[in-house]
């Protein structure tokens, strides 16, 4: 089975169509707008293709981990655009942060259980830690609008 995952490791996390208000609130038209939206969303599809080939007896273990923990962190994402502030929508970038921790270790354990090989454990751990440094960027970025607001 094969995997394909394309990240660019030097993009942004946020596209030029977000800007900063006069308050220091980042306005975000639409999460799918977001350059690291489009990344997780890509490493969620990327996760449940890779998880197709996983054993049967792995249905309700490592395989629905791996599809939830990697769905999280775009939800998560999501969901912090749709809340009032910087500050809720950094918290949601936290939490989608640790689902990227846990999405990281889940790929780990599949490789080590011989469930993913290792060129596709390398695409999908080289998204998962582009994905998680897009999301410290951003991050860093809202809480210097927010102190600034």
């Amino acid at each position: 089975m094969s995997v394909t995952v394309h990240f660019a490791a030097e993009q942004l996390a946020f596209s030029t169509q977000h800007s900063a208000s006069a308050k220091g609130l980042i306005h975000v038209k639409d999460f799918r707008d977001l350059i690291v939206w489009q990344k997780a969303h890509s490493l969620t599809l990327c996760a449940y293709r890779a998880t197709d080939s996983f054993p049967k007896a792995e249905t309700y273990g490592l395989t629905i981990q791996i599809r939830r923990c990697s769905a999280s962190i775009a939800a998560n994402i999501a969901e912090g655009c749709g809340k009032r502030g910087n500050g809720e929508f950094q918290r949601f970038l936290n939490i989608a942060c640790g689902s990227a921790s846990e999405l990281e270790y889940h790929f780990l354990l599949a490789r080590d259980l011989a469930f993913l090989s290792e060129l596709n454990y390398k695409k999908l751990h080289d998204g998962v830690v582009e994905v998680k440094r897009m999301l410290a960027s951003l991050g860093r970025k809202v809480e210097t609008e927010r102190q600034a607001g």
